[in-house]
């Protein structure tokens, strides 16, 4: 057993090459991926590091939310606890920040959750897909490397298959297309056929992030299986049930559900209802990786599907998305595009795609190598007196 004795917070910013709708300009003009970093220092000098990585064009925190209640609220609650009782752990945050529908403040908690499983995998010399393994007395041996997709996301179809080309070149066989409002149905449509016709092989995922209504989601899952699409990933806000049960009953295309799937509840929940046929996967949605491995285990006791996915991911993040998904076997591919948008943040080259393919860590922790960059970024949140 150890004791939390430090915790820092700190920003840390990544630059955006190309373009993503979620991604916006900053008031310099400048696109950057923002993120907060953690560190746990225990009473042994282990250190551990997470990050949370806000994006307010598709949830309710931000940066700023983000750091000013790590550092006013969760980080004096964590001082004297031990990392390794991570349940104990998000009691204590969940007891800082209160829950509303579900978890609060989820991409925030995510960062303190990374550094616990960080700095335990340090301590006990193990990888974090190693740790999960452990948790979940699973005798299945983890994905050793993780096939990942690469995002069309364009409103024009010229720039849209410039983006697949782009994959093409650099490896990619897989892809994943952003669908729904603000645009319209027929032009879904089209960018299904287009991508369908230039990867024949491809695993086709639309993803509408909520943007359909009740009576569009129903035509929009019978057109784009016409299309070739594979999968439909959030075509309505997680809270229209009903309308969720009425789309999964056609059967038109397996619905996946990523965005109010916040914790092992209401994976439960949904699952139970028959909203739909599968849950996204996202370690830095979920509130870090102990509710998304609660979420996987909910997810194979009802036989339904799953899928990896992220929140352009750096560092951190993305090596965390990479340990759960090996350590849950997830074969069909991931779409984490934190190395295809982020300029420097596949930590130093470590988690570069090799042929639309990424290598998961053998190192302790999360396996992210050290950055002077990371040290920089942070500063005292709370210490033990």
């Amino acid at each position: 057993m150890s004791r939390i004795v430090r915790v820092d917070v700190g920003r840390l910013d990544y630059d955006v090459v190309g373009s993503f709708k979620f991604l916006k300009p900053d008031p310099d003009g400048r696109v950057r991926r923002h993120s907060v970093l953690v560190r746990l220092v225990d009473d042994e000098g282990y250190e551990g590091w997470g990050q949370a990585v806000p994006v307010p064009t598709w949830t309710y925190e931000t940066p700023e939310t983000v750091e000013s209640t790590l550092r006013r609220y969760i980080a004096p609650a964590l001082i004297g606890l031990d990392p390794s009782d991570i349940d104990g752990i998000h009691a204590a945050m969940d007891q800082a920040v209160r829950p509303a529908f579900s978890v609060g403040q989820p991409l925030c908690k995510a960062a303190v959750d990374l550094a616990c499983y960080d700095l335990v995998g340090k301590r006990r010399s193990m990888p974090v897909y190693a740790l999960l393994a452990e948790e979940d007395g699973s005798q299945g041996e983890p994905l050793r490397t993780l096939t990942i997709s690469w995002t069309v996301a364009s409103p024009d179809l010229d720039a849209a298959m410039a983006q697949l080309d782009e994959g093409k070149r650099r490896g990619y066989r897989h892809f994943n297309i952003k669908v729904g409002r603000p645009q319209s149905l027929e032009y879904d449509v089209r960018l299904a056929e287009a991508v369908r016709e230039a990867a024949p092989g491809a695993f086709l995922w639309a993803d509408a992030n909520c943007g359909y209504t009740p009576d569009e989601a129903i035509d929009a899952a019978h057109k784009l299986k016409g299309a070739g699409a594979d999968v439909l990933e959030s075509p309505l806000p997680p809270n229209r049930i009903r309308a969720y049960q009425r789309l999964k009953a056609t059967r038109a295309l397996p619905v996946l559900m990523d965005e109010g799937v916040l914790s092992p509840v209401e994976a439960e929940e949904f699952a139970a209802l028959g909203m739909c046929d599968g849950f996204v996967l996202k370690p830095a949605r979920s509130a870090g990786i102990r509710p998304t491995a609660g979420i996987v285990r909910k997810a194979r006791k009802a036989g339904l599907m799953l899928l990896g996915s992220g929140l352009t991911d750096p560092d951190f993040a993305l090596a965390a998305a990479l340990h759960v998904f090996a350590w849950a076997r997830i074969d069909r591919p991931c779409a984490l595009n934190g190395p295809q948008f982020l300029a420097d943040g596949a930590a130093s080259g470590r988690f570069a795609p090799v042929d639309g393919r990424i290598a998961v860590p053998d190192e302790p922790g999360l396996g992210v190598p050290a950055r002077p960059e990371y040290e920089a970024a942070v500063s005292p949140a709370a210490a033990a007196s």
